[in-house]
Protein backbone atom coordinates (compact mmCIF):
# COMPACT_ATOMS: atom_id res chain seq x y z
CA UNK A 1 0.00 0.00 0.00
CA UNK A 2 1.32 3.29 -0.92
CA UNK A 3 -0.50 6.81 -0.09
CA UNK A 4 -2.18 8.68 -2.75
CA UNK A 5 -3.00 12.73 -1.88
CA UNK A 6 -5.99 13.83 -3.38
CA UNK A 7 -6.25 17.78 -3.62
CA UNK A 8 -9.96 19.49 -4.54
CA UNK A 9 -8.82 22.65 -5.89
CA UNK A 10 -10.55 26.38 -6.11
CA UNK A 11 -8.52 28.60 -7.93
CA UNK A 12 -8.53 32.32 -7.70
CA UNK A 13 -10.18 34.55 -9.89
CA UNK A 14 -7.86 35.47 -13.32
CA UNK A 15 -5.90 31.82 -12.50
CA UNK A 16 -6.34 29.11 -15.61
CA UNK A 17 -6.43 25.77 -15.34
CA UNK A 18 -3.90 25.33 -18.02
CA UNK A 19 -1.56 27.99 -16.47
CA UNK A 20 -1.84 26.38 -12.63
CA UNK A 21 -0.80 23.11 -14.16
CA UNK A 22 1.68 24.46 -15.98
CA UNK A 23 3.36 26.21 -12.66
CA UNK A 24 3.46 22.49 -11.26
CA UNK A 25 5.48 21.29 -14.06
CA UNK A 26 7.85 24.24 -13.99
CA UNK A 27 8.28 23.04 -9.92
CA UNK A 28 8.88 19.77 -10.88
CA UNK A 29 5.44 18.59 -9.45
CA UNK A 30 4.10 15.05 -11.88
CA UNK A 31 0.47 14.35 -10.68
CA UNK A 32 -0.31 10.69 -11.18
CA UNK A 33 -3.29 12.21 -12.69
CA UNK A 34 -5.00 16.18 -12.92
CA UNK A 35 -9.25 16.61 -14.01
CA UNK A 36 -11.24 19.43 -14.51
CA UNK A 37 -14.18 19.77 -12.32
CA UNK A 38 -17.35 19.74 -13.76
CA UNK A 39 -19.86 19.44 -11.18
CA UNK A 40 -21.06 17.65 -8.30
CA UNK A 41 -23.15 14.57 -9.20
CA UNK A 42 -24.10 13.84 -5.43
CA UNK A 43 -23.52 16.63 -2.73
CA UNK A 44 -22.36 15.42 1.22
CA UNK A 45 -24.97 16.39 3.56
CA UNK A 46 -23.19 16.13 6.71
CA UNK A 47 -19.49 15.84 6.65
CA UNK A 48 -17.34 18.53 4.92
CA UNK A 49 -20.46 20.05 3.51
CA UNK A 50 -19.59 23.44 5.14
CA UNK A 51 -16.15 23.68 4.06
CA UNK A 52 -17.09 22.01 -0.22
CA UNK A 53 -20.54 23.71 -0.34
CA UNK A 54 -19.68 26.73 1.59
CA UNK A 55 -19.81 30.08 0.40
CA UNK A 56 -21.05 28.96 -3.09
CA UNK A 57 -16.81 27.69 -3.54
CA UNK A 58 -16.45 26.78 -7.67
CA UNK A 59 -14.07 23.82 -7.49
CA UNK A 60 -11.75 23.59 -10.80
CA UNK A 61 -9.46 20.99 -10.55
CA UNK A 62 -8.76 18.05 -8.79
CA UNK A 63 -5.00 16.39 -8.32
CA UNK A 64 -3.90 13.03 -7.52
CA UNK A 65 -0.37 13.06 -5.77
CA UNK A 66 1.96 10.42 -4.65
CA UNK A 67 3.78 10.89 -1.33
CA UNK A 68 5.90 13.00 -1.05
CA UNK A 69 4.81 15.57 -4.08
CA UNK A 70 3.51 18.58 -3.24
CA UNK A 71 2.13 21.41 -4.32
CA UNK A 72 4.75 24.45 -4.15
CA UNK A 73 4.35 27.50 -2.42
CA UNK A 74 3.86 29.72 -6.10
CA UNK A 75 1.24 27.21 -6.78
CA UNK A 76 -0.57 27.31 -3.72
CA UNK A 77 -0.58 31.43 -3.87
CA UNK A 78 -3.03 31.12 -6.52
CA UNK A 79 -5.49 28.89 -4.56
CA UNK A 80 -8.66 30.20 -3.36
CA UNK A 81 -9.42 27.24 -1.22
CA UNK A 82 -8.11 23.40 -0.87
CA UNK A 83 -9.61 20.10 0.13
CA UNK A 84 -7.74 17.21 0.94
CA UNK A 85 -8.04 13.28 1.45
CA UNK A 86 -5.24 11.32 2.36
CA UNK A 87 -5.64 7.81 1.40
CA UNK A 88 -3.86 4.39 1.19
CA UNK A 89 -4.30 2.57 -1.97
CA UNK A 90 -2.36 -0.25 -4.05
CA UNK A 91 0.93 0.61 -5.42
CA UNK A 92 0.28 -1.21 -8.64
CA UNK A 93 -3.50 1.08 -8.96
CA UNK A 94 -0.78 4.14 -9.24
CA UNK A 95 2.14 2.66 -10.86
CA UNK A 96 0.29 1.53 -14.14
CA UNK A 97 -2.32 4.19 -13.69
CA UNK A 98 -1.18 5.90 -16.81
CA UNK A 99 -1.37 2.45 -18.72
CA UNK A 100 -4.99 1.31 -16.96
CA UNK A 101 -6.11 4.75 -18.24
CA UNK A 102 -4.84 5.05 -21.93
CA UNK A 103 -6.07 1.80 -22.40
CA UNK A 104 -9.77 3.36 -21.16
CA UNK A 105 -9.80 5.97 -22.90
CA UNK A 106 -9.28 4.31 -25.98
CA UNK A 107 -11.37 1.73 -25.35
CA UNK A 108 -13.95 5.18 -25.23
CA UNK A 109 -12.76 6.89 -28.43
CA UNK A 110 -13.89 3.30 -30.47
CA UNK A 111 -16.97 3.43 -29.03
CA UNK A 112 -19.93 4.38 -31.96
CA UNK A 113 -21.12 7.72 -30.07
CA UNK A 114 -24.66 7.09 -30.86
CA UNK A 115 -24.80 3.85 -29.37
CA UNK A 116 -26.04 5.11 -25.91
CA UNK A 117 -29.00 7.03 -25.62
CA UNK A 118 -29.41 9.70 -22.89
CA UNK A 119 -32.23 7.76 -20.86
CA UNK A 120 -35.15 9.33 -19.52
CA UNK A 121 -35.24 10.27 -16.11
CA UNK A 122 -36.34 7.67 -13.41
CA UNK A 123 -39.99 7.55 -11.92
CA UNK A 124 -39.87 10.44 -8.88
CA UNK A 125 -36.42 11.77 -10.73
CA UNK A 126 -36.72 15.06 -9.06
CA UNK A 127 -33.62 14.43 -7.21
CA UNK A 128 -30.14 12.34 -7.51
CA UNK A 129 -29.10 12.08 -4.13
CA UNK A 130 -30.01 8.44 -4.19
CA UNK A 131 -28.13 8.02 -7.45
CA UNK A 132 -31.03 8.08 -9.33
CA UNK A 133 -30.95 9.73 -12.87
CA UNK A 134 -33.20 12.95 -12.17
CA UNK A 135 -34.54 15.11 -14.45
CA UNK A 136 -31.86 18.18 -13.72
CA UNK A 137 -29.03 15.14 -14.45
CA UNK A 138 -30.98 14.83 -18.25
CA UNK A 139 -31.37 18.60 -18.64
CA UNK A 140 -27.72 19.06 -18.17
CA UNK A 141 -26.41 16.46 -19.69
CA UNK A 142 -28.29 17.00 -22.61
CA UNK A 143 -27.15 20.72 -22.62
CA UNK A 144 -23.62 19.69 -22.96
CA UNK A 145 -21.50 20.93 -25.58
CA UNK A 146 -20.97 17.36 -27.84
CA UNK A 147 -17.13 17.32 -27.38
CA UNK A 148 -17.83 17.53 -23.87
CA UNK A 149 -20.73 15.05 -23.54
CA UNK A 150 -19.20 12.90 -25.72
CA UNK A 151 -15.79 12.46 -23.66
CA UNK A 152 -14.77 10.15 -21.16
CA UNK A 153 -15.71 10.99 -17.45
CA UNK A 154 -14.27 9.92 -14.13
CA UNK A 155 -16.30 9.99 -10.92
CA UNK A 156 -14.56 10.68 -7.72
CA UNK A 157 -16.39 8.93 -4.60
CA UNK A 158 -16.24 9.58 -1.43
CA UNK A 159 -18.07 7.13 1.06
CA UNK A 160 -18.97 7.32 4.82
CA UNK A 161 -19.86 3.75 6.33
CA UNK A 162 -22.70 3.14 9.21
CA UNK A 163 -20.93 1.55 11.85
CA UNK A 164 -20.98 -2.20 10.99
CA UNK A 165 -21.80 -1.66 7.01
CA UNK A 166 -18.57 -1.61 5.68
CA UNK A 167 -18.76 -5.71 4.48
CA UNK A 168 -22.10 -4.61 2.90
CA UNK A 169 -20.94 -2.23 0.76
CA UNK A 170 -17.90 -4.39 -0.19
CA UNK A 171 -20.80 -6.55 -1.68
CA UNK A 172 -22.31 -3.52 -3.22
CA UNK A 173 -18.74 -3.39 -4.67
CA UNK A 174 -18.85 -7.33 -5.42
CA UNK A 175 -21.99 -6.99 -7.55
CA UNK A 176 -21.81 -4.09 -9.54
CA UNK A 177 -18.38 -5.47 -10.63
CA UNK A 178 -20.33 -8.29 -11.65
CA UNK A 179 -23.70 -7.37 -12.75
CA UNK A 180 -23.55 -3.77 -13.47
CA UNK A 181 -20.09 -1.90 -14.14
CA UNK A 182 -18.92 -4.05 -17.48
CA UNK A 183 -22.51 -3.58 -19.17
CA UNK A 184 -22.06 0.32 -18.93
CA UNK A 185 -18.30 0.81 -19.21
CA UNK A 186 -17.56 1.69 -15.35
CA UNK A 187 -14.52 0.68 -14.47
CA UNK A 188 -12.73 1.52 -10.75
CA UNK A 189 -9.52 2.48 -11.24
CA UNK A 190 -7.97 3.47 -8.04
CA UNK A 191 -9.84 2.62 -4.14
CA UNK A 192 -8.64 3.40 -1.55
CA UNK A 193 -8.73 3.85 2.56
CA UNK A 194 -8.86 7.13 4.12
CA UNK A 195 -5.42 7.64 6.50
CA UNK A 196 -5.16 11.03 7.78
CA UNK A 197 -5.21 14.65 7.06
CA UNK A 198 -8.65 16.37 6.46
CA UNK A 199 -11.03 14.16 5.26
CA UNK A 200 -10.15 11.04 8.23
CA UNK A 201 -11.18 14.45 10.55
CA UNK A 202 -14.24 15.05 8.85
CA UNK A 203 -15.08 11.27 9.31
CA UNK A 204 -14.81 10.11 5.37
CA UNK A 205 -13.64 6.08 5.49
CA UNK A 206 -13.01 5.18 1.75
CA UNK A 207 -12.33 6.97 -1.90
CA UNK A 208 -13.27 5.42 -5.37
CA UNK A 209 -12.33 7.10 -8.51
CA UNK A 210 -13.87 5.60 -11.39
CA UNK A 211 -14.09 5.78 -15.47
CA UNK A 212 -17.15 5.62 -18.01
CA UNK A 213 -16.46 6.40 -21.47
CA UNK A 214 -18.82 9.49 -21.61
CA UNK A 215 -21.71 10.89 -19.10
CA UNK A 216 -24.05 9.47 -20.73
CA UNK A 217 -22.63 5.45 -19.99
CA UNK A 218 -23.12 6.67 -16.40
CA UNK A 219 -26.60 8.20 -16.95
CA UNK A 220 -27.21 5.39 -18.13
CA UNK A 221 -26.35 3.28 -15.85
CA UNK A 222 -28.03 5.27 -13.15
CA UNK A 223 -31.39 4.74 -14.94
CA UNK A 224 -30.85 0.83 -15.23
CA UNK A 225 -32.95 -1.19 -13.35
CA UNK A 226 -30.11 -3.74 -12.82
CA UNK A 227 -27.83 -1.01 -11.56
CA UNK A 228 -30.96 0.20 -9.19
CA UNK A 229 -31.56 -3.33 -7.74
CA UNK A 230 -27.85 -2.85 -6.34
CA UNK A 231 -28.06 0.12 -5.47
CA UNK A 232 -31.02 -0.42 -3.21
CA UNK A 233 -29.98 -3.50 -1.34
CA UNK A 234 -26.44 -3.21 -1.21
CA UNK A 235 -25.24 0.50 -1.02
CA UNK A 236 -27.71 2.93 0.41
CA UNK A 237 -28.09 1.67 3.83
CA UNK A 238 -24.73 1.27 4.13
CA UNK A 239 -23.53 4.65 3.50
CA UNK A 240 -24.00 7.27 6.40
CA UNK A 241 -22.60 10.11 3.86
CA UNK A 242 -21.33 10.26 0.30
CA UNK A 243 -20.10 12.32 -2.41
CA UNK A 244 -19.70 12.12 -6.32
CA UNK A 245 -17.72 14.57 -8.31
CA UNK A 246 -17.92 14.26 -11.43
CA UNK A 247 -14.26 15.28 -13.36
CA UNK A 248 -12.39 14.87 -16.79
CA UNK A 249 -8.49 14.06 -16.78
CA UNK A 250 -6.52 16.64 -18.53
CA UNK A 251 -3.30 16.55 -20.04
CA UNK A 252 -0.11 18.22 -19.12
CA UNK A 253 -1.29 21.36 -21.20
CA UNK A 254 -4.62 21.59 -19.14
CA UNK A 255 -6.96 20.31 -22.39
CA UNK A 256 -9.00 17.05 -22.44
CA UNK A 257 -7.00 14.32 -21.78
CA UNK A 258 -6.21 11.66 -25.11
CA UNK A 259 -9.34 13.97 -26.57
CA UNK A 260 -7.94 12.28 -30.22
CA UNK A 261 -8.78 9.38 -31.33
CA UNK A 262 -5.80 6.35 -31.29
CA UNK A 263 -3.78 8.52 -28.77
CA UNK A 264 -2.39 5.92 -26.04
CA UNK A 265 -1.04 8.45 -23.61
CA UNK A 266 -2.27 10.59 -20.93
Amino acid sequence: MVVCHLHIISLKAGVSIAGFLAQLGENGVKPVFKARVLRWMILPTRMSAGHLLGRNTHWDILLGLEDGATIPASSQADMASIWTASCGVSANALSSYSDVNATLFNQASALSRGSVQLPAPSDGGDTSQNLELSSEWVQWIAALPGPVREHPVSMLNLLAFHPGKKDQYKKYGAEFSRRVGSRHGGHVKVVGRVLEGQAKRDGWDEIAWVHYPTITHFAAMSASRDYQDVNREYRLGALKDTFILCCQELDDHGELAASKPGSSKL
